[in-house]
């Protein structure tokens, strides 16, 4: 998540708004952000809803729930997903931000 904070400008530029969810209870949740100034928005999700509902990955043997990353466009479409084979697993800022440049292009 800090990446997407260092680049958090370059996202809003392209009229793009970044919701980070996670599986934390809302205090644990609320500290992390406070503590970590994130500017974006933040969803604890500690019963998995949301996370199931898109399929996020559950692997015991990598500690639990596998990054996932969606860009969905302002009809509500996935036009973009990225589900991680490990914890480290998660695209550079560069490449989610050329994403989006072709989906403004595309409409």
């Amino acid at each position: 998540m800090a990446q997407l904070r260092l680049d958090y400008k370059a996202f809003r530029d392209r009229s793009a708004e970044i919701l980070a969810i996670g599986p934390d209870g809302p205090r644990a949740f609320t500290r992390f952000w406070e503590e970590n100034q994130m500017p974006f928005v933040g969803l604890a999700d500690p019963k998995h809803s949301v996370a199931d509902a898109y399929h996020q990955e559950v692997n015991l043997a990598k500690f639990g729930r596998m990054p996932a990353l969606y860009l969905i466009d302002r009809e509500g479409r996935i036009r973009f997903e990225h589900h991680a084979e490990s914890m480290s697993d998660i695209p550079e800022n560069a490449e989610v931000l050329k994403r989006l440049d072709e989906i403004n292009r595309d409409g």
